[in-house]
């Protein structure tokens, strides 16, 4: 039986913090022998906050090297950066005369993102959920990892999807998402009521998995907890649940073996445990980005083989989709 394919991508902005890892990349790298894998680097989707030419260009290597580094097989994927795949742009055009100007009105990210950038609204952040729906319908995308803030953005690749297959036939497959049974929500470490974000002013409340392990554990003992000095998870102790979590994922214990293990202990103790085994857990990463940040020559042949094998498949959907709504091949 044919495997099923799933898409996913991220935006080169900076290097990928814990909650991008243990959130999602991590997830990535294990889909891998199930499905047949399409990654990208969305560097498109980064033109709605205004970028740097420069900064762009070393932010889309790097986080290129980091899909590598955490483990994401070119061989086994399909690994690639959005802009070298010259269908994206072309069906975006074409969905965007399919989709509402209501149902782009309703996306709670644009007003959002919106309010954060009163500065720079744009029409790209108005219509990026499209190109995000044209991501993922080139390339027949079966499923697609989301978390709770794509949710709605999916709905509108399906709501396209299904529009267009009214009209023209079988044209899309109509994508699911694709929600893993355990997954690792990383929050702030300085207010572990919000989600961990690299956006944050507050260095401390992030951990990226370039740092090197004296600023893990560093930031990690600065995480905020509270005064009870137990290491139990339950409601109201967000800090330690959210420590307790990260410790956790890159141990592999339960939640009641690590309430077993610092029974007594108090929280310089586990702060510790925790910093240590964090840095010690994104260690072989860090060493393979060093790694394939010194053989520049690698990572083209990887992305440049990557944009071929995307185009290939994505070409092929986009020259039915051109067909079924009435343009003159060439």
């Amino acid at each position: 039986m044919d495997k099923k394919i799933i898409f996913s991508a991220i935006q080169p902005t900076g290097t990928f913090t814990l909650g991008n890892y243990l959130g999602a990349l991590q997830n990535w790298v294990s889909l891998q022998d199930e499905y047949n894998c399409c990654y990208s680097i969305a560097n498109m989707h980064a033109l709605t906050v205004r970028q740097q030419a420069k900064d762009l260009r070393a932010n889309t290597l790097n986080a290129y090297a980091l899909l590598l580094a955490v483990g994401v097989d070119p061989q086994k994927s399909i690994a690639f950066i959005q802009s070298h795949v010259k269908c994206h742009a072309e069906l975006n055009w074409v969905l965007s005369c399919y989709t509402q100007f209501g149902e782009l009105s309703r996306m709670t990210q644009f007003k959002d993102k919106s309010a954060r950038h009163p500065e720079n609204v744009n029409a790209g952040l108005f219509t990026y959920p499209v190109l995000m729906a044209g991501d993922i319908l080139l390339y027949q995308a079966d499923f697609v990892p989301v978390g709770i803030d794509q949710k709605q953005h999916l709905e509108l690749a399906r709501n396209i999807a299904q529009r267009f297959n009214g009209i023209y036939g079988d044209v899309f497959t109509v994508p699911d998402g694709y929600y893993p049974k355990l997954t690792a929500k990383v929050m702030s470490l300085q207010d572990p009521t919000k989600k961990m974000s690299k956006s944050d002013d507050n260095p401390k409340s992030y951990i990226t998995i370039l740092d090197p392990p004296e600023t893990i554990v560093k930031k990690i003992k600065s995480a905020v907890t509270d005064s009870e000095a137990l290491v139990a998870y339950r409601e109201g102790k967000d800090g330690v649940n959210n420590l307790m979590s990260i410790y956790s994922a890159v141990t592999g214990r339960t939640l009641e073996q690590i309430t077993e293990e610092f029974a007594g202990h108090g929280y310089g103790d586990f702060k510790q445990k925790v910093g240590d085994a964090l840095a010690e857990s994104l260690r072989p990463i860090r060493e393979r980005y060093a790694q394939l940040m010194k053989d520049r020559a690698y990572l083209e042949e990887c992305y440049r083989d990557g944009a071929r094998k995307a185009e290939g498949v994505s070409q092929r959907t986009l020259d039915k989709v051109y067909k079924k709504i009435g343009f003159l091949a060439r």
